[in-house]
């Protein structure tokens, strides 16, 4: 998954879970965490791997379950204890969701759930070029894809992964709109707030 689809993906995870858990809707706050976090493993292991080579992949400390369970745990107590509730699970849900949205396109792709690239250092699959650099092993990787992605658009003949990349949009989408756009809400009411004139001050 690309950085936009983990986030919409851990966003309709959790606007579920706040509604169900918390009793209500995602605040401005816990959801700008959540898009962080949702990008997490990514943040941490591309960089190593594609610019500085410490990795021979990007799928490695960042991606592993034995470093992403405890992370998520003690962020979790910290914002537990804090009172943040909110920020600890959106945190939880963003990290965690990244590690099982890695692993759906290997499934559709190899049509057998493969569990390497979560459980670093056991399993490691070498595929980057340390000579490439970050920049270039993105654009490798994302013109292929925005290519493919193109040519299903003209078509209108989306594979099965594409639909299911698309509804997991669609209600990502729906599910933040119906909780009032979350950040979006805030940053208006703030620019609002501040261009208003204030009553309190008289004309000279």
């Amino acid at each position: 998954m690309w950085p936009w689809e983990h986030a919409l993906f851990a966003y309709l995870l959790y606007s579920l879970a706040s509604r169900l858990w918390l009793r209500r809707a995602p605040s401005a706050l816990p959801v700008l965490v959540l898009v962080v976090a949702s990008s997490g493993p990514d943040l941490i292991d591309k960089p190593l791997a594609w610019q500085f080579g410490v990795f021979s992949s990007g799928y490695a400390i960042g991606h592993s379950v034995f470093f992403a369970v405890p992370l998520v745990a003690v962020v979790g107590l910290l914002a537990w204890s804090a009172d943040w509730s909110g920020v600890g699970l959106a945190f939880g849900i963003g990290y965690l969701s990244h590690l099982v949205g890695d692993l759906l396109p290997i499934y559709a792709e190899e049509g057998e759930l493969a569990l390497y690239p979560v459980i670093w250092p056991l399993g490691e699959r070498s595929s980057t070029d340390h000579s490439q650099g970050f920049l270039d092993r993105f654009f490798e990787l994302f013109v292929p894809y925005s290519r493919e992605f193109g040519t299903q658009l003209l078509s209108m003949e989306f594979s099965a992964y594409t639909v299911f990349q698309l509804g997991i949009a669609a209600l990502a989408v729906s599910l933040w709109l119906l909780d009032g756009a979350p950040v979006l809400r805030e940053g208006y009411l703030k620019l609002r707030a501040r261009l208003a004139p204030d009553p309190t001050r008289t004309a000279d």
